[in-house]
């Protein structure tokens, strides 16, 4: 893959979340022949599990020695139960979790109980041994701060200016530490939300939601704080069924959101670079099955959870090319017929 600026960007700044303590790169025979089991919670295609995160994790492991076992739970905490226990009964040196609506959470409890260590990867789960994560307190001031952007861009004060709240899933432990990353950055500038929506990752549930807030303050909109990208696509065919284009948060630069920013639809998404959240992972999975603690640098959960964390990017209109050239886009998906002007505009190609 080719490494442009904003990976390097992030990496540069992860560096201090990554050091490894007294541990080797190199398998030793013993550990060659460990196996780390990874679940992973869905196949949807708007997430990236499938076509991001599964082979990147594969080639990680195979190149570090080890046996890698990945499997997808397809969003059913009873086939993701049911994976757990196919994993542990023909061994693991280490189970890699993906949480999906707390399945994750037994599935660490059984796999602590047969002695096998537990990383949670992206999601929190309780009990785990280590957490492998974006900083997800700065995903979330970063998205306070595209909604301040925008407003001072319009001309509007935050402190009086209606703005609709809405969060991720409250099953997710994630959607607390966004929300709260957010909130410590809106609440700094005196902004008060006008409406709080109820939380979800499902965007045609947050596009309902919002068309029930927009009802609520009547109209009156002059902000959006959305938890993601397909939570702001929803948003934002309901403000441009009403004529509205005002500022709207989001992350995950998924091709639908880097849309929406060059249109000028989005203020900007947030950009976690999965390959970064991989090497993260790797180096931790190849401390456990070295038998090896890995140096956190004292950084941990509310819960004392060790914490790795990976720095996010903010893209606006004008960094969506180095997306791309990242290679976790394709300007051809984004610049249909409608995007076309805006990408040549910001150079996309």
């Amino acid at each position: 893959m080719k490494k442009t600026s904003l990976i390097s960007v992030a990496a540069i700044a992860a560096v201090s979340m990554l050091a490894l303590a007294g541990c080797s790169s190199t398998p030793t025979a013993t550990t060659e022949a460990k196996r780390a089991c990874v679940i992973l919670p869905d196949a949807d295609s708007g997430t990236r599990w499938e076509a991001g995160d599964r082979p990147a994790l594969e080639k990680g492991l195979t190149d570090a020695g080890f046996v890698a076992d990945i499997q997808n739970a397809q969003a059913d905490p009873a086939k993701y139960a049911t994976i757990a226990d196919a994993m542990l009964t023909k061994g693991c040196g280490v189970m890699v979790l993906i949480d999906h609506q707390g399945a994750g959470i037994a599935v660490a409890e059984k796999a602590k109980a047969a002695g096998v260590p537990v990383i949670a990867y992206d999601r929190p789960i309780t009990g785990a041994d280590y957490y492998v994560s974006f900083d997800n307190a700065v995903v979330g001031q970063l998205e306070g701060q595209m909604v301040l952007d925008g407003l001072a861009a319009a001309g509007k004060d935050p402190k009086t200016a209606s703005i609709i709240y809405g969060s991720g899933d409250p099953t997710d432990g994630n959607a607390k530490m966004f929300l709260d990353g957010a909130l410590s950055v809106l609440d700094a500038a005196g902004a008060k939300a006008a409406f709080t929506m109820e939380g979800t990752w499902d965007g045609a549930k947050a596009g309902t939601l919002f068309e029930q807030a927009f009802t609520a303050v009547k109209g009156k909109v002059d902000a959006v704080l959305a938890p993601n990208d397909n939570n702001a696509a929803s948003i934002i065919q309901i403000l441009d069924k009403n004529g509205l284009t005002v500022p709207v948060s989001g992350q995950d630069a998924s091709v639908a959101g880097l849309q929406n920013v060059l249109l000028g639809k989005q203020t900007a998404t947030v950009y976690k670079p999965f390959q970064l959240e991989v090497d993260a992972a790797i180096k931790v999975i190849t401390a456990v099955l070295g038998g090896k603690t890995y140096d956190t640098m004292g950084k941990k959960l509310a819960d004392g959870t060790p914490y790795v964390s990976v720095v996010p990017v903010s893209v606006g209109a004008d960094k969506v090319k180095d997306v791309v050239a990242d290679g976790n886009a394709k300007a051809a998906d984004i610049c249909t017929a409608a995007v076309a002007d805006a990408c040549a505009k910001y150079g996309v190609k």
